[in-house]
């Protein structure tokens, strides 16, 4: 999203699995792509608290030169695990997690889209089931989701053709 709409090309990158050589192509990717057609690079770095401090370094002239727009993402907290200079020049956002009630909005709105959702199953879920699965998340969307879809595909139709979701289907659900 942000790459489209800053006009960018997107390249990803995780820190653990990533090295400084890596780190490096990448850039001079970036710079190359910068000069010979004038696109910028939004160039996002999983776990960028994992690179060491000589790593993160290597980010400092492509980003001060805007040659890069970076976008990193980390657990752990950005001024204790992130170099100052690095943290000087960025905007931190803290993504807070989901409430309850998001989550269940969240599962309700996956089950009604028959598009990219669980919607032409015909899934109905009783509320017992629906705050089980809401308060398991602990505030992410991804396990909420991956939980009512383990719940639908498991559990046969009835005789209505319906699948129903029971609070003792959303804690089978869980447990698989």
């Amino acid at each position: 999203l942000l790459a489209t709409e800053s006009r960018s090309t997107f390249r990803q990158l995780s820190a653990v699995t990533s090295g400084v050589k890596e780190l490096r192509e990448t850039l001079q990717e970036a710079r190359d792509r910068l000069s010979t057609a004038g696109q910028k690079t939004l160039l996002f770095i999983d776990e960028i608290h994992r690179f060491n401090r000589a790593q993160q370094d290597v980010l400092l002239p492509e980003v001060e030169e805007g040659v890069v727009i970076l976008v990193g993402a980390t657990t752990e907290n950005p001024f204790f695990d992130v170099n100052p200079p690095l943290v000087s020049r960025s905007r931190i956002f803290k993504l807070e997690p989901l409430t309850a009630d998001h989550l269940r909005e969240l599962v309700l709105r996956a089950l009604a889209d028959a598009g990219r959702g669980l919607g032409a199953l015909q899934v109905e879920v009783d509320p017992e089931a629906l705050d089980h699965i809401a308060n398991f998340a602990n505030g992410d969307a991804r396990t909420a989701l991956n939980a009512i879809e383990v719940a639908a595909l498991s559990t046969p139709p009835g005789p209505d053709g319906k699948i129903h979701v029971t609070l003792e289907t959303a804690e089978d659900s869980i447990q698989r």
